[in-house]
């Protein structure tokens, strides 16, 4: 879906009696800041970041943000050009969607309680109830893993690095890793090639993980076009699906999956089955273009059983209901620029929290602090 920058923004629509209440979660692209709204779409609550740029964050029961970033003193990515020589893995890896250098975990004042820096952690994050935490980690392919894989394309005359793959790297609250999971060892080569349409950087581009009760991982490869369970025992894959394109955001909705798929010409939120390996719900646009993000985005079920979607290329944030029906309304006020100085209202993943979850106990969320914020963007 294309913006316009003379479309209307802040709350667009609101139906009271459908929609889920709570404060929805956001980090615009390019923004120093994140934002709580209610339902309003007025600020309630606003973090500041200085020491890196944030991506994306979740709220911890505690009341604590946990916020992928990079560090703001990394240097600008180099052109996206074709190469006359193979990078070197640490500058390969800042060319790449969803590169960040730093997990963050601060408090509701902005105070850093805690830290980890992987210059090669990307996309998304999980934390356990035990403190653990799980980030996706490029790596660099084995090379006869390299010379099996197909798929992708190479642009005239570029000299390509080693074919990137991906591992899920588990590490305790000191920091330490307790576990390793190498994605590109579930996969096939050939059966789950690159596809047609990407560059040959990397073969599986893991950009979401979730992971249930039972310690089941899903994840989503994107440039596979694949989305998959690791057994939580045997951290064997134990289930593939492959009828999704650039998809983002798998998460556990009781024992079904649902998914952001991208999709071609128009995407779609799908719940899908992964014993019968169908789909038992979805929700399209109409026409179908009129819900479309290329890349990025998420979608989360909320406990009515409505679904808040983050359309991410155009900053839009609705709630629909399992009838399908639009009940809430968001669009990003806040234009930024990304990390190559383009204006952007893009917005990587959204998550809405109930009044009574355990993060808003006590919480000051009259919004009387961000007044002025709010005044100025018209929210």
């Amino acid at each position: 879906m294309g913006w316009s920058v003379n479309r209307p923004t802040g709350l667009t629509f609101h139906r009271p009696s459908l929609s889920t209440k709570g404060y929805t979660l956001l980090t615009p692209h390019g923004d120093t800041r994140t934002y709580l709204i209610n339902m309003d779409g007025a600020i309630v609550h606003i973090w500041n970041f200085s020491h890196i740029k944030p991506g994306y964050g979740r709220l911890l029961d505690n009341g604590h943000l946990l916020m992928t970033g990079s560090d703001v003193n990394l240097p600008d990515p180099p052109p996206d050009e074709p190469t006359k020589a193979p990078p070197p893995f640490e500058q390969q890896v800042t060319r790449l969607g969803g590169y960040h250098t730093t997990l963050v975990e601060v408090d509701w004042d902005g105070n850093v309680v805690w830290e980890y820096v992987n210059r090669f952690q990307h996309h998304d994050f999980f934390r356990r109830d035990n403190g653990n935490t799980i980030v996706p980690e490029w790596v660099q392919l084995p090379q006869d893993v390299e010379k099996r894989v197909k798929g992708g394309y190479k642009r005239p005359r570029e000299r390509l690095a080693r074919l990137i793959g991906d591992d899920l790297v588990e590490i305790d609250p000191d920091m330490n890793e307790v576990n390793r999971i190498h994605i590109w060892q579930l996969l096939d080569p050939v059966k789950d090639p690159i596809f047609a349409t990407a560059l040959r950087w990397e073969w599986t581009h893991v950009n979401g993980i979730d992971v249930n009760a039972a310690g089941d991982i899903v994840f989503s490869a994107r440039h596979n076009d694949r989305v998959g369970i690791i057994d939580g025992k045997t951290q064997a894959l134990r289930w593939k699906y492959t009828d999704t394109h650039g998809q983002h955001n798998p998460t556990w909705v009781g024992d079904n999956i649902q998914v952001f798929d991208n999709g071609h010409a128009g995407s779609r939120i799908v719940e899908i089955d992964p014993v019968k390996t169908e789909v038992v719900w979805e929700y399209r646009g109409q026409p179908a273009a009129q819900f479309f993000s290329g890349h990025i985005s998420g979608a989360s079920r909320l406990s009515s059983g409505n679904v808040l979607v983050c359309e991410g290329t155009s900053g839009r944030i609705f709630e629909v209901t399992r009838a399908r029906q639009v009940v809430w309304e968001w669009i990003n006020p806040f234009i930024n620029n990304d990390k190559r100085g383009n204006p952007t209202v893009s917005i990587y993943r959204a998550h809405r929290y109930e009044p009574d979850h355990p993060a808003l106990a006590d919480r000051d969320l009259s919004g009387k602090r961000h007044a002025n914020v709010n005044q100025l963007n018209g929210l």
